[in-house]
């Protein structure tokens, strides 16, 4: 673990490769699992916003999930997550020709019908933050259905945080990033 400005980050976000194999995993990570999105309070007020937008994207199923559930919940632990569909399937997925679970929140970005490209959770996978009151901890998750993942990030030579530069940006600024590159070229430099 190391420190930059007000987070710590785990250098397994350095040390390790990933590039996601849509072609492997079909988009798992989106359907798997027993919770939505984490989200962010202002992202929230954005998904009401744009909701209107994006709805012509989706499933039926996830259109009605949004109906009865809201454009996002709140947990019993008060946590802030993308509603899901039986308690499965996150509301927004859609899938492509191939059967490939996608964002249908990135879709409409995509097809310029909002500015907005999907939760930042969801941009930084497989890089988790967790925020506390003095700092944010910046972690690698693993996860099995993303050994593919970790395959291909191996072969192409792609740490973690190149692969998630965009969204780390997103979180935390350019000038934060450009930090972690000069602590990733030193972690490399080491003998």
């Amino acid at each position: 673990m190391f420190q930059l400005g007000k987070t710590i980050v785990s250098e397994e976000v350095i040390k390790n490769d990933f590039v996601c194999n849509l072609n492997a995993c079909k988009g798992a990570c989106c359907i798997d699992g027993e919770a939505g999105a984490p989200l962010d309070p202002e992202e929230t007020h954005i998904l009401e916003k744009i909701y209107p937008k994006v709805k012509p994207f989706l499933r039926p199923e996830g259109i009605a999930a949004i109906k009865a559930q809201g454009t996002s919940v709140k947990t019993e632990d008060g946590e802030l997550e993308t509603p899901l569909i039986d308690g499965a399937d996150c509301a927004y997925v859609i899938f492509d020709e191939h059967k490939t679970a996608l964002c249908g929140i990135e879709e409409a970005y995509n097809q310029g019908e909002i500015d907005w490209k999907k939760p930042v959770s969801c941009h930084l996978y497989p890089v988790r933050v967790q925020d506390y009151t003095e700092f944010s901890a910046v972690n690698y998750h693993r996860w099995q259905i993303c050994d593919d993942a970790c395959s291909l990030g191996e072969e192409l030579g792609v740490p973690v945080y190149k692969f998630v530069k965009e969204a780390l940006i997103r979180k935390f600024g350019p000038d934060w990033y450009t930090e972690l590159e000069t602590v990733a070229k030193n972690l490399k430099n080491k003998p």
